[in-house]
């Protein structure tokens, strides 16, 4: 079987691009995640050593990755990165919106991994929200969450561009004002059933 890495960009080809990664502050609380990292292709071998670089001065030196291979067409077994050769592993059980990096430091890094081709208005959301200490949701949560925030959009988008094509942008039309009834005069009431002439008041 022919495995094609898809790529958005080739670090190879361009090392001066910075890593996108977003990290929780240091603080008492902790989370289900440490960050998010929104890597710029699928290609785990070209993509690790920057964000290994970017993590170390924080978490120490880190020695093994662990990753799912739904998301990466080919998990190496060792990738070398600036002054050490970090080892890589799978796990199918491991939620394949997540990376996990080792220390012999600090422990575990557990961070959110943004699709390559996720636009930049729902990567800026993920890596805010992944970021947030103390939060319970897992990758998988927040990747479903986004998903549904972006169908919500769309079809906003989509409502709106259908009542503008209708002509709904345009100014509402004005009633136009009804005409008042006129007032009818009001009747005097009736002195009784028949005329009674007045004394001295003669007819012609």
């Amino acid at each position: 079987m022919t495995t094609t890495l898809h790529r958005t960009a080739n670090r190879a080809l361009d090392p001066g691009l910075p890593v996108r990664l977003s990290l929780t502050p240091k603080t008492t609380l902790t989370g289900r995640l440490d960050g998010a990292w929104w890597p710029r292709s699928r290609d785990l071998a070209a993509e690790l050593p920057a964000l290994v670089d970017a993590l170390e001065g924080r978490w120490g030196r880190i020695t093994r990755v662990l990753v799912n291979p739904s998301h990466w067409p080919v998990v190496p077994h060792k990738v070398a990165v600036i002054g050490h050769v970090l080892h890589s592993g799978w796990f199918t059980e491991q939620d394949p919106d997540k990376i996990i990096l080792l220390s012999y430091t600090t422990g575990r890094c557990d961070l959110l991994v943004i699709p390559p081709e996720t636009d930049p208005a729902s990567a800026a959301r993920l890596m805010t929200a992944a970021a947030l200490p103390g939060s319970v949701l897992t990758a998988g949560a927040l990747m479903s969450g986004e998903a549904a925030t972006g169908r919500r959009m769309r079809e906003a988008r989509s409502s709106e561009s259908a009542w503008e094509s209708e002509g709904g942008a345009g100014p509402a039309p004005q009633p136009q004002p009804q005409p008042q009834p006129q007032p009818r005069p009001t009747a005097h009431p009736a002195v009784g059933a028949r005329m009674i002439p007045l004394p001295g008041h003669t007819g012609r």
